[in-house]
């Protein structure tokens, strides 16, 4: 039967919008995302909170250890100076060691200051594997059991590679004091009194040793002789000599004020090495350079300054040995050169001697 009028589909000849239902190859597919998992959601929580609370504690953290580190007072880094004169042991164990609490002028026996130059690499070397010590701590250890302290003293130039070779050998062992002198051969009396000044300024010893770089030393046996008893205050210890007056400039130890002096020396110490008390030197650390006269030869210059003073001349001649012995204190070849000939082969030679380096401070009965 025809359908009832009104009730038959209605179509019509314009173009109509496709279904959303119908499949079209240009329309893109719909995704569609299943449900979340509350199971794995949880877990998902529960990892970001405990990652917050982690990053909350190291933040914590980091809040109270720059709060107690604000609170501590920083540590002092003391550089152990008097003008330009410095100890870069001292230096070094302050700022590099950390050390607190050393002392700006350390009591000791004695300050051994031995002088040395830029051209002495090979002395300083062979003086490091002898009888003095290569390490801070043997340093450091030598002064506990003798009371004395050894720096090589040295002064400054102008040289820019001399002071860079210096500063890199001085990084590796830091046994050097550095004094306010340019360091030049022809004055080395004007480097003595420097060293003196900044020996007593540094240290407060009992003794004062000047030391050259070519002789061999027993350390324990010098800290035996300065620790002897003494009526006098102003001592003068070496070993003493006299002699002609050197007026041929041509002639090694030429004196150019020899007229000052007459035709023999007065009493004074061979330069290798002496000892002056504390008394003696405060005075020379006092005195204005240009106050005091000065000689060609050092030696000379500080016996002079001995006489003006009116020092005690103690002559002890253990600390101008030519060979080793049971009582040597210093060992150089005298008379025949001023400190040892050859001195980093003969420095060598006299260590494996076992009477140089191995006797005992003291000797025997027997051998006394």
């Amino acid at each position: 039967m025809p359908p009832a009028p009104g009730l038959l589909p209605s179509f019509s000849t314009a173009s109509s919008s496709p279904s959303p239902l119908l499949y079209s190859k240009d329309k893109k597919p719909r995704s569609f995302h299943a449900a979340p998992n509350p199971t794995s959601l949880s877990r998902r929580v529960y990892a970001l909170l405990i990652i917050s609370v982690l990053f909350l504690a190291a933040g914590l953290g980091g809040i109270a250890f720059t709060a107690a580190n604000l609170r501590r007072p920083a540590r002092t880094v003391t550089v152990f100076r008097c003008g330009r004169a410095e100890d870069l042991l001292r230096t070094y164990r302050s700022k590099v060691l950390g050390e607190e609490g050393l002392t700006a002028r350390p009591k000791i026996l004695g300050f051994v200051g031995v002088q040395t130059g830029f051209s002495s690499q090979d002395r300083r070397a062979a003086l490091r594997n002898t009888w003095f010590p290569a390490s801070t701590e043997g340093l450091m250890s030598l002064e506990q059991s003798t009371g004395l302290a050894f720096r090589f003293v040295i002064g400054r130039t102008k040289d820019s590679k001399k002071m860079a070779d210096l500063k890199k050998e001085e990084e590796n062992y830091h046994d050097f004091m550095f004094i306010d002198i340019e360091e030049e051969y022809a004055k080395l009396p004007y480097k003595t009194l420097a060293f003196f000044k900044a020996a007593f300024n540094l240290f407060d010893a009992e003794f004062y040793v000047k030391a050259d770089d070519d002789i061999y030393l027993r350390p324990d046996r010098l800290a035996t002789l300065l620790a002897k008893d003494r009526a006098h205050h102003r001592t003068y210890i070496g070993c003493m000599k006299k002699g002609p007056i050197i007026t041929n400039p041509k002639l090694k130890w030429y004196e150019s004020s020899g007229h000052l002096l007459g035709n023999e020396y007065f009493v004074h110490a061979y330069g290798p090495i002496y000892a002056l008390s504390a008394e003696v030197v405060a005075s020379l650390a006092e005195a204005r350079n240009d106050s005091l006269r000065m000689f060609d030869n050092e030696d000379v210059t500080i016996g002079s300054w001995m006489l003006a003073m009116n020092v005690n001349h103690e002559d002890n001649r253990a600390i101008c040995d030519p060979k080793c012995t049971p009582n040597s204190i210093a060992i150089w070849d005298l008379p025949r050169c001023s400190g040892l000939c050859n001195p980093v082969d003969r420095m060598k030679e006299l260590h494996n001697i076992s009477m140089c380096s191995q006797s005992p401070t003291l000797p025997s009965e027997e051998e006394m």
